[in-house]
C-alpha cells in the first residue's frame, strides 16, 4: 500500500523565481566573461577562444537546465537537471578558467589584492581540498536522494532553492578541486586528486544504482521513469568523470614534460630519459707550425744582391 504523503515530482511548465534569477545570473555571466576576452585580446593579450566556447556553452546550458521543461518522467527530467547544473555546467565553466581571466582583466589597485586575497587564502585552500570538495558535492547527493530531502523540496520553495544552490556551489567546487586550473594558494597534487577523483566516481555510480532499485523515501515515482533516471544518472555521470579524469591527464602530461625539460637543462642532454650524457672530449695537444720563422738570410732576396752589387758591395760584405 503506497502511504499518503508519498507523491511524484511535481513537472511545472513555468519556472519559478529561483530558476529565473539562476539563469539571468548565468546569461550575465557568459556576457561578462566574452566582454572581459574581448577586451584582453583589445589590449594585445592572448586568450584562446576554446574557453569562451566552454564558458559560453556552461552558462547557456545551466539557463537552459532550470527553465526549460527537459523531456522523460519526472525522476528523469529531475535527474537530467541535476547532471547538468551539478556536473556538466560546472565542469565546461571551470575549463574556461574564470578566474584567471578576471586577475588578467581587473587593473591594478584595491579590487585586484582583494580577489587575490581571498583566492589565496587558507579558507579557500581548505575549501578545494580535493577529499573535503568531494565530500561536500557526493555526500550532499546521498543526503539529497538517501533521505526525505528531495520530497520535502517540493513543497518548499525556498528549500529547493537551497538544494539547487548547493548542488551548483559544489559541483564549481569539486570541478576547482580536481582540474586545478585556476591560481590558487595551494596546489593539491594530482595523486590526491585522482584518488579523489575516482572515490567520488565510485560513490556517485552506487548512488545511482541504489535508486535503480529503491526511489528516494517520501517519493513514488513510476518504475519505468525511476530506472530511466539511474540510469541517465550512471552513464551521464561516468561521462563527465572521464572528461574530469581527462583534464586531469593532460595535466600530469603537461607538468611531466617540463619537469624533464627542467632536468636535462640542469644536468645536461640526454639526462633523465635513460640516456648517458655525451662526455666532452680531452682537449688536443697544439699542433707544431709548419714550417720554422723565417731568418734573415731567408729573407735575402736576389733582387736585394743586385742592388748590393750596383752599389759595389760584395753578397757577403
Amino acid at each position: 500500500m503506497t502511504p499518503p504523503h508519498l507523491h511524484p515530482a511535481p513537472a511545472s511548465p513555468v519556472p519559478g523565481l529561483f530558476e529565473v534569477v539562476l539563469a539571468s545570473a548565468a546569461l550575465t555571466a557568459v556576457a561578462g566573461y566574452l566582454l572581459a576576452a574581448a577586451r584582453l585580446r583589445r589590449r594585445g593579450d592572448a586568450w584562446p577562444r576554446a574557453r569562451d566556447a566552454a564558458f559560453t556553452t556552461g552558462g547557456t546550458a545551466l539557463a537552459a537546465a532550470v527553465t526549460l521543461t527537459l523531456p522523460g518522467g519526472p525522476f528523469t527530467a529531475h535527474m537530467a537537471q541535476h547532471l547538468v547544473v551539478g556536473m556538466a555546467a560546472p565542469l565546461l565553466l571551470v575549463l574556461a578558467r574564470p578566474l584567471t581571466l578576471l586577475l588578467r582583466t581587473v587593473g591594478p589597485g584595491p579590487a585586484r589584492r582583494g580577489l587575490l586575497a581571498v583566492a589565496r587564502s587558507r579558507s579557500a585552500a581548505w575549501l578545494v581540498f580535493p577529499p573535503l570538495a568531494a565530500l561536500l558535492d557526493v555526500g550532499g547527493l546521498w543526503v539529497l536522494y538517501r533521505t526525505p530531502l528531495l520530497a520535502a523540496t517540493h513543497h518548499r520553495p525556498v528549500l529547493h532553492a537551497l538544494v539547487h544552490t548547493h548542488v551548483l556551489a559544489a559541483g564549481l567546487l569539486f570541478s576547482f578541486a580536481v582540474c586545478r586550473l585556476d591560481p590558487l594558494r595551494h596546489r593539491w597534487s594530482t595523486a590526491w586528486r585522482g584518488t579523489t577523483l575516482l572515490a567520488a566516481g565510485a560513490a556517485h555510480a552506487v548512488l545511482a544504482k541504489t535508486l535503480y532499485l529503491t526511489p528516494p523515501p517520501g517519493t513514488a515515482f513510476g518504475l519505468t521513469d525511476l530506472h530511466t533516471g539511474a540510469k541517465l544518472m550512471y552513464y551521464g555521470g561516468d561521462l563527465v568523470e572521464l572528461a574530469l579524469a581527462a583534464a586531469l591527464a593532460v595535466q600530469w602530461y603537461t607538468s611531466t614534460g617540463r619537469a624533464w625539460a627542467r632536468d636535462r637543462a640542469r644536468t645536461g642532454a640526454g639526462a633523465g630519459t635513460g640516456t648517458p650524457a655525451r662526455t666532452r672530449r680531452p682537449a688536443s695537444p697544439p699542433r707544431p707550425p709548419l714550417r720554422e720563422p723565417l731568418t734573415h738570410a731567408d729573407r735575402f732576396t736576389p733582387a736585394d744582391g743586385r742592388a748590393r752589387a750596383q752599389q759595389g758591395l760584395s753578397a757577403d760584405g
